[in-house]
């Protein structure tokens, strides 16, 4: 029985409506400009509603969604375990004068769950505290330098960009520093060239960059770079915003054998509650202490509620246990799927957050155009970022999903018969 094919006609209309009071339409990489919905017309643009691992667009289609909003619906979109606590929280104070004491609680109970926390600093936004962390470890060691690994992500303030991105100016990026990934050597060396100069490294668990397949530590990678961090003065620095808990509730820099000095989480914090937190080291308390930097929602009750709620009950699933397994599930399902029907499909990264890419054509597009014919048939993947398991989707979710998998790879078969 031939399945069925999603319309966008409402999508449509909401858009032409959205581009003449919105930028763009829909801006950010959440939008066709951004050039990951290719082609445009196989993804829908707005979505009604949302629950479990599913959300449906504004024509009523639905989809199985590997995005989970680009990270945030860990438990399953609509959790009530989590909104009931922010709701009931809502009843008697949200956004108040004084800070409610759910921020206490919450701290506490990062404290104690995050293997390398001795305090925890509140915002809204994973860029807000990647800032803030190297803020902070500018003020704590008096040094401008950063140093990145090539490919990073760590938001879209003007020092995460380059120097040649539209309102970046060469002052907001002059005291940057590159290197490879996995090249400690090349730590070593740019060290050497800037003596007591840098104030931070920071880095993402892993290499899950766009557009490329992502790459995990080499053996022993992190354990040498925290003992040059160390010896140096330089403070280190992970993002976690989007593996945060989903590989480790403890942090991802435990999950790979070492203590971070400043871990930046958001995404998995409050399962779409908007709020990100910064957690360090005790040596670093007094510096964060010392800055100005705050914001008007940031000390809100109804998201620290629902984080506790969140943060709690992804330790009763044994979260990262769960995704790991439902993510190897998936993508041997999606890899065999491929091999039947002659392609090589080549998953990277961590199972609860994996990337995917069909390595039989370098120009990718033979990749765009599978993904492109699965989100017609109600899964949706994007091109070139990573995927998401979340703590709702079941295996028949996933058997449905290698099912219209081997359909797309079906229909691009056919599509090129020079293959």
């Amino acid at each position: 029985m031939a399945m069925k094919i999603n319309k966008y006609d409402k999508s449509r209309e909401w858009f032409a409506r959205a581009v003449k009071v919105i930028p763009s339409g829909v801006y950010g990489h959440l939008g066709p400009a951004e050039g990951c919905f290719i082609p445009v017309d196989a993804f829908p643009l707005f979505a009604e509603r949302a629950e479990g691992t599913y959300f449906w667009d504004v024509d009523g289609n639905r989809f199985i969604d590997y995005m989970c909003a680009y990270g945030p619906n860990v438990l399953g979109y609509g959790d009530m375990d989590v909104n009931n606590a922010a709701f009931e929280q809502e009843k008697t104070a949200g956004c108040t004068t004084s800070p409610s004491y759910k921020m206490v609680e919450l701290a506490e109970l990062l404290v104690d769950t995050v293997n390398s926390a001795d305090w925890a600093f509140f915002a809204k936004n994973g860029g807000d505290v990647t800032t803030l962390a190297v803020m902070t470890a500018r003020a704590a060691t008096h040094r401008k330098k950063i140093v990145f690994v090539k490919g990073f992500y760590h938001g879209v303030a003007p020092w995460t960009q380059k120097i040649d991105y539209p309102g970046v100016l060469p002052e907001d990026v002059a005291n940057n520093i590159y290197i490879p990934w996995n090249d400690v050597d090349a730590f070593k060396k740019v060290i050497a060239e800037n003596e007591n100069q840098i104030a931070c490294l920071i880095a993402t668990p892993y290499m899950h960059g766009n557009f490329v397949d992502n790459v995990l530590p080499a053996e022993g990678y992190w354990q040498e770079i925290r003992d040059i961090c160390t010896k140096h003065g330089i403070v280190l620095i992970f993002d976690d915003v989007r593996c945060g808990f989903r590989l480790d509730l403890a942090g991802s820099d435990h999950f790979y054998g070492i203590e971070a000095d400043l871990i930046c989480f958001c995404k998995a914090l409050a399962n779409g509650w908007n709020v990100s937190a910064l957690c360090g080291k005790e040596f670093l308390k007094s510096a964060v202490s010392g800055l100005t930097y705050t914001g008007s929602y940031w000390l809100s009750a109804a998201p620290f509620a629902a984080a506790i709620a969140c943060i709690n009950k992804l330790k009763a699933l044994d979260a990262p246990k769960l995704f790991r397994e439902k993510g190897l599930m998936l993508t041997e399902g999606l890899k065999a799927a491929a091999a039947n029907n002659g392609f090589d499909l080549v998953v990277s990264g961590e199972p609860a957050l994996f990337y995917l890419r069909i390595a039989n054509d370098d120009s990718l597009m033979l990749h765009q155009e599978w993904i492109a014919e699965c989100v017609k048939r109600g899964v949706f993947f994007t091109n070139h970022h990573n995927h998401f398991i979340n703590a709702s989707l079941k295996d028949e979710d996933i058997n449905e999903t290698i099912e219209i998998a081997e359909e797309a790879f079906k229909v691009v078969k056919r599509n090129h018969p020079e293959l």
